[in-house]
């Protein structure tokens, strides 16, 4: 049974405390000393190990039937921070890259929902990461996957149009029924494109389960789960999961590192075995056509896009920072556009969901804020501020055009005499 691993390495810019008080003389909306602290933080504990030893991995298993292959989307807000606040992280991913082993997918550059509410810009964000991926690993993506892997049949149209051969989705229940995710599917909207799906229950053992001791299954061993996935029929197993994973969600002592250092060797007593990346895995022909009309995602239980548009709260944010895009993008300011296209991140509209239970567990375990409110609030100051800024730069930019009409109405009349 083949085995595509892929990752999801992401950081936001975390906003810092905007008070009503700030609207209008403070235009600093971002945390750098947080996000500078986390940046290093998780690469200590996570980037840097882990990179380390899939760096080892690779090198370990390099005949032509026993390559260990990976892939990862690293979104630009990660990338930035990772050139500023920790440039051993970027250079030990470029040492990734120069495996040859390793795949680096496509996605929005700001990790945003901007598929859902502007399609310009999401082809805007999409060009800028894979700008950056060309400049910093020396790859043309040739597979999506967008923010979350929130899918549907028009976001396969979309990106189909837009030159990938594939993308990536949820394997979620409701919309296999009885099939299995370890195929390789189509869209019912674009037959040329490659729908590769994610095994939940098998990637969640590993990301969510690893270290809970009340799991039926714990411990989770290489050997233990090498022979769950050869018991798979299909194309291949895809385990899909975030980075931080490795040594931050599942910390060291768990035995994380140990698992995956095991892994490969585990699954390799299986001749047939092999290690596929996206671009490989979408080689093989589509079983059958899935229709996934409405948005499906990896998040929470509902597997929907309950996460960021649940609440009313959610939904004014994100329709108050949509409705600005074409203000901030007719004045023409570098710096309000970038200011801006941050705060379309869709964690800040995840911290402000109000769900309960396990999945709120979750939510409150990423977000800065004390209550989803207080997310809610700092949000919408900064939203204010960022009309003020374009009032200020239009009318700003009117006054320079009166004092130029009067300077050349000037100059007119000094030529006549």
């Amino acid at each position: 049974m083949n085995v595509c691993f892929y990752f999801q390495v992401h950081q936001p810019y975390r906003m810092a405390r905007y008070r009503i008080f700030d609207i209008g003389h403070n235009s600093n909306y971002f945390d750098d000393h947080k996000n500078k602290e986390i940046i290093q933080k998780v690469a200590k504990k996570c980037y840097l190990p882990t990179n380390k030893l899939m760096l080892e991995l690779i090198n370990t298993y390099k005949n032509k039937d026993r390559q260990f292959k990976i892939s990862y989307s690293i979104t630009g807000t990660a990338l930035e921070q990772f050139k500023k606040y920790s440039p051993e992280t970027l250079h030990s991913f470029q040492k990734l890259a120069e495996t040859g082993n390793v795949e680096f997918l496509s996605e929005t550059y700001y990790h945003s929902l901007s598929f859902i509410y502007s399609k310009q810009e999401f082809k805007e964000q999409v060009k800028l990461h894979k700008e950056l991926i060309k400049e910093l690993f020396n790859q043309e993506p040739k597979v999506f996957r967008n923010t979350e892997l929130i899918f549907n049949n028009e976001l396969a149209y979309t990106v189909k149009e837009m030159g990938y051969k594939a993308v990536l989705a949820e394997g979620a229940d409701h919309i296999l029924h009885w099939r299995s995710p370890n195929y390789v599917y189509t869209a019912k909207t674009a037959n040329n494109i490659r729908l590769l799906l994610k095994n939940y229950k098998l990637s969640d053992d590993i990301a969510f389960r690893f270290g809970q001791k009340t799991w039926k299954e714990y411990p989770l061993t290489a050997d233990k789960f090498a022979h769950w996935v050869h018991n798979n029929k299909g194309h291949s197993v895809n385990l899909f999961m975030d980075y931080e994973t490795f040594g931050e969600h599942q910390w060291e002592d768990t035995g994380i590192f140990d698992f995956m250092r095991h892994l490969p060797s585990e699954l390799f007593k299986n001749p047939n075995t092999r290690f596929l990346t996206p671009s490989e895995l979408a080689e093989y022909d589509p079983v059958a056509e899935l229709d996934i009309h409405n948005f499906v995602s990896w998040a929470d239980m509902e597997r929907d896009l309950s996460a960021w548009k649940g609440n009313s709260m959610q939904e004014s944010a994100l329709n108050e920072l949509y409705a600005l895009e074409k203000f901030v993008k007719d004045v023409n300011d570098k710096k309000l556009l970038e200011d801006w296209r941050k705060l379309t991140t869709s964690d800040h509209f995840y911290y402000m969901c109000t769900k309960y239970f396990n999945d709120g567990d979750v939510h409150k375990y990423f977000s800065p804020y004390e209550t989803p409110y207080e997310s809610y609030i700092n949000f919408m100051n900064i939203m204010n501020d960022i009309i003020l800024r374009i009032k200020r730069i239009i009318h700003d930019r009117n006054i320079m055009y009166e004092i130029k009409q009067k300077n050349q109405l000037s100059e007119n009349m000094l030529l006549k005499n």
